[in-house]
């Protein structure tokens, strides 16, 4: 897809140029703005009393998150008008269904079924890890699912990275290894290998794959990672592809408007 053609090349060059992580200031403002924000946004899911509609909360809080994107040019323009309040960007997502919606079908499983265990390949910083993916990382640790984070081994963009994963969660966790109220010992972070905005799933880390290899659930955050490299990937296991379409070339690729939805849930009955 042109989008990430262009941030690949920019990547190359900047890195063949001695510039490692153009944003490490504004991702590091954005974390501390996001770290002080997320016991409210867990306890507004917390109190919402249905499993379905909590879920669908969650679900609607990664998609919200996911728009702190200083790879999209146009999101990065809004973004340095007047920053973006993440509980207006959850109620302004596009009306569904999304250009992919398998949202409920995934909320009927969600409520019948557990995994064991989940691998999230997770995107940017700020909003989108701490707001969006880990009150939903959260909510699999209460239903007893082990979680691993893979994150980036070097910057790419505003992507979160392997260690500055490690230093928010420290950040988060209460002196009880908590996640508000929450035993989080059942969280891992591991280095995916990749330090691209795109993943090639056959080339990840041997840490990471030794991880995953008896996970049951994996999802796919981000244009990059779940649209435009893995959105029709087969799993051996359950899988989510979820991510905002931020670029024209991919939104009229698959037929919907800038800044749809996708939220693709594929079932394998035998892993």
């Amino acid at each position: 897809m042109v989008g990430h053609q262009i941030a690949l090349l920019r990547e190359q060059v900047l890195r063949e140029l001695g510039f490692t992580d153009i944003f490490k200031k504004v991702k590091d403002e954005e974390n501390a703005k996001a770290i002080s924000l997320f016991k409210d946004v867990v306890r507004l899911n917390d109190a919402i009393e249905d499993e379905g509609k909590r879920v669908e909360n969650l679900i609607r809080g990664i998609l919200a998150g996911n728009i702190f994107d200083l790879g999209s040019a146009q999101l990065a323009e809004v973004f340095a008008k007047d920053g973006m309040s993440f509980l207006a960007s959850c109620q302004n997502l596009v009306p569904r269904p999304w250009v992919i919606d398998d949202l409920d079908v995934f909320k009927m499983k969600w409520i019948k079924k557990s995994w064991k265990k989940a691998v999230i390949f997770v995107d940017n910083s700020g909003a989108d890890i701490i707001l969006g993916i880990l009150p939903f990382a959260r909510e699999l640790l209460c239903r007893g699912t082990k979680v691993v984070l893979a994150a980036n081994d070097l910057p790419s963009i505003n992507d979160v990275t392997y260690p500055e994963l490690i230093d928010i969660i420290s950040k988060l966790k209460d002196e009880n290894g908590q996640l508000v109220g929450v035993d989080a010992s059942g969280l891992l972070v591991a280095n995916s290998g990749n330090d691209l905005p795109v993943i090639d799933l056959t080339s990840v880390s041997p840490e990471l794959a030794y991880l995953a290899s008896d996970a049951d659930l994996v999802i796919l955050e981000g244009m990059g990672r779940a649209i435009e490299t893995n959105l029709y990937a087969q799993m051996k296991c359950d899988s989510i592809k979820i991510g905002m379409v931020k670029h024209p070339e991919v939104a009229q690729f698959l037929g919907g408007r800038l800044y749809d939805c996708v939220f693709k849930y594929n079932e394998v009955s035998n892993y």
